[in-house]
């Protein structure tokens, strides 16, 4: 009898060594860094040249020797001098691709929790952001926005703890480095720009996190601080049971939100040609 006692202990023993173990390499064990920096997914630019003009049915007969002549004189000759710049503050009627400056960029999640006892807000962010955009300032309507990527494995809150389980067992960001958001419509957005004019819209698209990915909707505001560089924000609340994101059992972390803010502060920078 007492041999089976002691054989059980060093069973119950083992299992909690294992267990431990488990438990730090998971939750509390060393992540891996970030592959390499980031960089953007071109936007595929659609034309905005005018058509090619059709061919009448009935073409136009060739003009008579008069018209022609009068065609020469100085009053009807087009002008060869480049055309004058636009006034100030007004919108070019061409597309200028953007993108997002990962040094003067943030991206962030937030979240309530209950810490030893007090409901508190946890706040994780990075700026390892990449993503790309193309806008024609005479015409927002054609505006464009590329698939945009978060490093997951970079995001950092005010605890190396919650850093690692944040990356080793929420996100599993060994396997699943990067969160994309890829839009699929932009509402709200029309007219033409102007320069310190703030615009807001609605950027829908899906969210990627892990492999899981669900429809979602920011509420995006826009500013042009010049015709090379755009600042903005957008924002969206998530589910954190959508993407099947479990907290670990950990001490004095209890009530977990279901609700996750993802907020996007951006500079984006016209790209050079």
């Amino acid at each position: 009898m007492k041999r089976n006692s002691i054989f059980l202990g060093a069973v119950a023993a083992l299992v909690i060594v294992v267990a431990g173990l488990w438990i730090f390499n998971s939750v509390l064990g060393e992540p891996q860094p970030a592959s390499g920096p980031m960089t953007a997914i071109p936007v595929n630019v659609q034309p905005t040249s005018a058509p090619e003009p059709t061919v009448a049915a009935n073409p136009t007969p060739a003009p008579s020797v008069e018209t022609a002549a009068a065609a020469t004189t100085p009053a009807s000759i087009a002008p060869t001098e480049a055309p004058t710049a636009s006034p100030a503050g007004a919108a070019p009627n061409k597309v200028i691709r953007y993108q997002i400056a990962a040094d003067e960029s943030r991206v962030s999640f937030r979240i309530a929790e209950d810490l030893r006892g007090q409901r508190v807000e946890a706040v994780g962010t990075t700026n390892q952001v990449a993503g790309e955009f193309a806008v024609n300032p005479s015409d927002l309507t054609t505006a464009q926005i590329g698939v945009i990527r978060v490093n997951a494995r970079t995001f950092a809150t005010d605890s190396s703890n919650r850093d690692r389980a944040i990356r080793n067992f929420i996100l599993n960001t060994d396997r699943y480095e990067f969160i994309t958001f890829t839009p699929t419509r932009i509402e709200g957005l029309s007219g033409s720009g102007a320069l310190d004019r703030p615009f807001t819209f609605t950027i829908k698209g899906d969210l990627t996190i892990r492999d899981i990915t669900r429809p979602v909707t920011f509420e995006a505001t826009v500013r042009a601080e010049s015709a090379e560089r755009l600042v903005g924000v957008a924002t969206t609340t998530v589910k954190r049971s959508d993407y099947n994101l479990q907290i670990p059992s950990v001490p004095f972390v209890a009530n977990v939100s279901d609700d996750v803010v993802l907020t996007i502060e951006f500079v984006a920078l016209a790209v050079t040609q």
